[in-house]
């Protein structure tokens, strides 16, 4: 059997026309009957990396009595010269995080997937201890079980106090070895206590990777990199769905 947490993941390829660009990370988001694909939102648009893809592809599993049998699904950015992704701000700036409704009618027929939904958010009531066990799921330097065409796990620890906005922006610290390919890997823990709303998928979504930090300061034949990466919180999600 396939530990539902992994069918919560899709590898995200850019593209700009025939031309790929980059590969990512992203997961399923479900509000209602809607389902959203969210990954990062430099993923989609980064224009001081001059990073501009006009679309992405997504590996989905076709077939539910074979994991190995996938397809791509191509997933627009722009229809009639506007975006089609949602992406949010605050007080502190853009948020590195972007929400694309997918067309449900579109996917495969039999397509095997597993998504988050409102339930999975950080409880208030559970708080997050710092030093709590994460997992990060995602596509590292694009690597998977390139048969399955599954994800990977990196362990990660929660490295700044939960709930406060590190340095005033919208995200926390984890402590995990991380590489390009992970930006928009949902971070997730384990349930420790019993939730029927989460059913056989018993974690909870508290944000989205986005990105390494390091110091500018840093010698860089001297000092190895901090290990520290953002995490930007869940609940954002709730706004760039509703």
């Amino acid at each position: 059997m396939i530990e539902s947490l992994l069918l919560t993941s899709a590898q995200v390829f850019t593209y700009l026309g025939d031309h790929p660009l980059t590969n990512a990370s992203g997961f399923y988001f479900a509000r209602g009957e809607r389902l959203f694909l969210v990954t990062s939102r430099h993923v989609v648009h980064d224009a001081p990396s001059a990073h501009l893809p006009d679309r992405l592809e997504i590996v989905v599993h076709g077939d539910p009595e074979n994991i190995a049998h996938s397809l791509r699904f191509s997933i627009p950015l722009y229809r009639g010269g506007r975006s089609l992704w949602r992406q949010g701000r605050d007080g502190a700036g853009g948020i590195d995080v972007a929400a694309i409704e997918l067309e449900r009618d579109a996917l495969p027929a039999n397509a095997v997937y597993r998504a988050f939904g409102p339930g999975h958010l950080d409880d208030p009531a559970l708080p997050v201890d710092i030093g709590s066990a994460a997992l990060i799921v995602g596509f590292p330097l694009g690597f998977s079980d390139t048969l399955h065409h599954l994800p990977v796990v990196r362990q990660a620890v929660v490295a700044s106090s939960f709930g406060l906005r590190f340095q005033g922006q919208g995200y926390f610290l984890t402590d995990a070895r991380t590489h390009r390919g992970a930006s928009g890997a949902a971070v997730v823990l384990r349930d420790t206590v019993p939730n029927p709303a989460h059913g056989d998928l018993a974690w909870t979504l508290l944000g989205i990777h986005s990105s390494r930090l390091d110091m500018g300061s840093r010698e860089l034949d001297a000092d190895e990199a901090l290990g520290l990466n953002c995490t930007w919180y869940s609940d954002i999600l709730l706004t760039l769905t509703d």
